[in-house]
């Protein structure tokens, strides 16, 4: 049975390109501009499975698919993909290095090529994208001289690459996670994280040590955690954590238990398999 998966668009991103590693032939896979579209794809029920990235290794979080999980209409994460992302600079064929006056790209990349840029382009106008396949497509509109992009990119919309794997750290990993309606959860492997949002009732003093105690008490280790406001008042924070283990676990089962002891509320946000590295 074919499957409907949204994914950050437009054709061309790492989005696409993770999502090639777990799509089947006949599957339709459809680009949407932002996460929120994305995610809404799937609460509408355009797609029955959605792709979005979540946290680079330089970079850090992508925070608006952060608060999508944590505070819009619940849906859960039943697995994650990771994915070495690397940049190129590219342009339209009739376009030079000396003639680049502004690049256009996504805010994470042109953190992870800011020595490139700073060496090569230092007086280069630097101009926001919603993704990187977005910036590398809007060349052809003319709207600016060069883009920072996957050479995937540059291939779909036909772009002269100057200059490939432009990255400061060339280790550079995106990981990304797999989001559907909450329904059955994936069995447990053996190697699983459990994602939730943690909503604290005040905030105080000693709020975020209460809540790692509980999982150093049922030792059940952390391998990210994240504060976000809630966007209710100043001061209101709720945090993103991912825990090794599964729900099934009984010392994630525990742990929850425990949390839901002390905190205002617990957003489950899934347990899935832990991708490979």
């Amino acid at each position: 049975m074919s499957i409907k998966f949204a994914y950050l668009g437009p054709a061309g991103t790492f989005t696409e390109a993770a999502l090639q590693k777990v799509a089947k032939s006949g599957d339709e896979l459809i680009a949407y501009a932002n996460v929120t579209a994305t995610l809404d794809a799937i609460r509408t029920g355009a797609c029955q499975k959605a792709l979005v990235p979540i946290e680079n290794s330089v970079e850090g979080v992508v925070a608006r698919t952060l608060d999508e999980l944590a505070i819009g209409e619940p849906l859960v994460i039943t697995g994650e993909i990771t994915l070495p992302v690397s940049f190129a600079l590219m342009v339209l064929p009739a376009t030079e290095s000396k003639d680049i006056k502004s690049i256009a790209t996504h805010p994470h990349a042109e953190s992870q090529c800011r020595s490139f840029i700073a060496k090569n382009y230092p007086t280069a106008q630097i101009i926001e994208s919603s993704s990187t396949a977005a910036a590398a497509k809007g060349l052809i509109k003319g709207d600016y001289d060069a883009a920072i992009a996957s050479e995937i990119a540059a291939k779909k919309y036909q772009l002269k690459v100057i200059a490939s794997d432009i990255s400061d750290n060339k280790s550079a990993l995106t990981r990304f996670v797999m989001v559907e309606k909450s329904g059955k959860i994936p069995a447990v492997t053996g190697k699983d994280r459990t994602s939730l949002a943690v909503f604290i009732a005040i905030d105080h003093a000693g709020a975020l040590l209460e809540i790692l105690n509980v999982f150093a008490k049922n030792q059940v280790n952390l391998t990210f955690i994240q504060s976000r406001p809630t966007g209710m008042e100043l001061g209101h924070y709720h945090f993103i954590i991912d825990a090794e283990g599964h729900i099934d676990d009984k010392q994630v089962a525990d742990t929850i238990a425990g949390l839901k002891l002390i905190c205002e509320d617990i957003r489950f946000l899934g347990s899935y398999p832990q991708a490979s590295r």
